[in-house]
């Protein structure tokens, strides 16, 4: 890790990372289980289902190693994703009706975390790079200050 990069797994990052991480399981498990079992029962969502989990796998492990480079269009495809599916299942309710994903109505079969969770990964994405480049800006600041010129009394 470079100089003045903040990790996202630090701080409030934990709690980030360690709710994706849940989800991440739960999604695989109930997505794997149904593709496996009865996907022919509902295929749109049994797929939506899995690949939700695969997003939240993808987005644990990004956050959890500061690869913001892949967190970033990972939790943006996340919140693309149960947006789109969240608006769907109101629009056209037949599709989700009897076999909901992790993002039909929002994710309300989650309590509402999959709505919530991108916009938390986005914030903290944009806050802890904000950090970075702030400590990096005050690292900056005393080499380019005047030979001998101390701090103001």
């Amino acid at each position: 890790m470079g100089p003045g990069v903040r990790p996202t797994s630090q701080g409030p990052g934990r709690a980030l990372v360690t709710v994706y991480g849940v989800l991440a399981l739960a999604a695989c498990a109930r997505g794997g289980f149904e593709v496996t079992t009865k996907f022919h029962e509902a295929p749109l969502s049994y797929s939506l289902a899995l690949f939700a989990g695969v997003v939240y796998a993808v987005a644990t492990f990004a956050l959890a190693t500061n690869r913001r480079w892949l967190a970033w269009p990972t939790v943006l495809t996340e919140m693309v994703g149960v947006l789109v599916v969240g608006t769907l299942s109101f629009v056209a309710p037949g599709l989700f009706r009897l076999h909901a994903s992790v993002w039909s109505w929002f994710g309300v079969e989650y309590l509402l975390v999959p709505l919530v969770l991108p916009f938390l990964g986005v914030t903290w994405l944009r806050r802890s790079g904000r950090a970075a480049a702030d400590e990096a800006t005050r690292g900056a600041a005393p080499d380019e200050a005047a030979p001998g010129a101390g701090p103001a009394a």
